[in-house]
């Protein structure tokens, strides 16, 4: 593809220099409430999902780490979450057209767990190094449209208040990236800045100029005609 996303993905790592700052000073300050250490996976079991500049991201420094043996191994297991993944929501969407609070799904969503396709056999993230943003603040206070959340195997108590990073104004960074991306692009998706997928699906598809809105998709081959035979 002949187009440089460089300058994107500069402008997303320096959002993720700032996150990690932001995460080492509330580590630093509340020492004795971060619990992250090496091996524990509670992160690794959460569903969430990824703008475009964070999912293409993600998808390069993959294709740029694993060789095609080492990466299929992943790819297999994307494979799979994103299969479950893709019933969860199915089911979520169901129950709100039934006329189940959102909160209440929200909440159950919450609660599901599905193993990352990064999580290799010692329990460590494959991509550590890259990993996403919403893992890089697992472990301390955040907010998410106003209500408070982080890891129940903190030590940060109800009640009391601790440094917040705020996850609405980093995702609204992270559209603002993907939203130039697009029109830089000049796709004929113009909403394909706003779709959100989760990180399975950042491995297993095909950032190809068909899926960025470039190109219209190849027609399928028929396949080979029959000849007749002419009757005599």
């Amino acid at each position: 593809m002949d187009f440089d996303f460089t300058p994107y993905f500069e402008k997303y790592e320096k959002l993720v220099a700032a996150s990690d700052e932001a995460f080492n000073r509330v580590k630093a300050a509340h020492a004795d409430c971060v619990k992250c250490v090496e091996g524990c996976s509670d992160c690794c079991l959460a569903i969430f999902d990824l703008t475009l500049i964070e999912a293409l991201y993600i998808h390069h420094r993959f294709k740029q780490a694993f060789d095609q043996t080492a990466g299929a191994e992943v790819l297999e297991k994307a494979n799979r979450a994103d299969r479950q993944i893709a019933k969860i929501k199915r089911r979520a969407h169901e129950q709100l057209k039934a006329g189940k609070p959102e909160g209440e799904i929200l909440a159950d969503l919450a609660r599901e767990r599905v193993h990352c396709p990064l999580l290799n056999t010692r329990n460590l993230c494959a991509l550590y190094e890259h990993r996403p943003l919403t893992c890089r603040f697992y472990g301390i206070p955040t907010a998410i449209g106003g209500a408070g959340h982080t890891c129940g195997k903190s030590g940060f108590k109800s009640g009391q208040t601790y440094p917040t990073v705020n996850l609405d104004t980093i995702h609204a960074r992270l559209q603002e990236i993907s939203a130039e991306l697009v029109r830089d692009l000049k796709s004929k998706y113009v909403g394909l800045a706003d779709i959100l997928v989760p990180l399975s699906f950042a491995l297993i598809n095909d950032y190809d100029e068909v899926y960025l809105g470039l190109k219209d998709e190849p027609p399928e081959d028929p396949g080979p005609k029959r000849t007749r035979k002419r009757r005599h």
